[in-house]
């Protein structure tokens, strides 16, 4: 457990608490510091990443205190986008469990991951404009990505809030849940994603996230994944009729 985070290890995951209660989990350079220690770790023995918040808040946006007295040299270092570029090219998929509010820095955080899922009281937004900024860690091009072109600038320009129900309906989560059952449906799907091959997760992960897409990139992973042990022995599990 560090300062800002609680983090458990299992064999197969990671499951990462944002743990700032008294700031409504607001991301700060400690977190960032923190969380660049767990991309480092996963990077190394790669593993599913589920990231959620405490206390029934996802991340209600950057440190304003900090980002007060950022100049230009830190904008052009890109604090919080190197991170979260850091987290959306983690070879294996993760997950962001979003209960109560994720915004700015917060939202992007959870943009940046793979799958959302959000408890009813979710709530995303990106007010950076009225604070005199932009939102400048993906989300002026990921969440255009996920949700369209019109939806993002309301969000992005227009201060529009998305709840958990926009927030499904434009596809931005998979799913709503309870808050009490977020955390064990979150881990059902990363039970799910478990149970394929993890060499066939990374390179699909890898080829989905592939700007422009090209079947030569589809060709040459499955090339990969043809002359793998596991394809053999999935397939032969398969065909015996055994279920994995």
């Amino acid at each position: 457990m560090g300062a800002t985070l609680a983090i458990e290890e299992h064999a197969d995951r990671v499951v990462v608490t944002l743990r700032r209660p008294e700031a409504r989990n607001a991301i700060n350079a400690a977190m960032i510091r923190e969380l660049h220690d767990v991309c480092a770790g996963l990077e190394e023995h790669p593993r599913l990443l589920l990231i959620t918040g405490a206390e029934g808040t996802f991340a209600a946006g950057a440190d304003i205190g900090e980002l007060r007295e950022r100049g230009r040299d830190q904008a052009l270092q890109g604090i919080n986008s190197r991170l979260f570029d850091r987290i959306a090219r983690l070879s294996l998929p993760t997950v962001a469990a979003v209960d109560g509010y994720a915004l700015g820095g917060g939202a992007e955080l959870a943009y940046a991951c793979d799958v959302r899922l959000a408890s009813p009281a979710a709530v995303f937004g990106n007010p950076e404009p009225g604070l005199g900024i932009l939102a400048a860690a993906g989300a002026c091009w990921r969440l255009r990505e996920l949700v369209g072109a019109s939806v993002a600038k309301q969000v992005l320009l227009a201060g529009r809030r998305l709840d958990a129900d926009d927030a499904y309906r434009f596809g931005l989560v998979a799913e709503v849940v309870p808050a009490g059952e977020l955390i064990e449906r979150a881990h059902a799907l990363l039970d799910r994603m478990a149970r394929s091959g993890p060499l066939a997760l990374r390179l699909t992960k890898l080829v989905a996230d592939a700007p422009g897409g090209h079947p030569v990139t589809d060709d040459l992973a499955q090339a990969v994944l043809f002359e793998s042990e596991d394809k053999r022995s999935r397939m032969d599990a398969f065909l015996a009729g055994e279920r994995r």
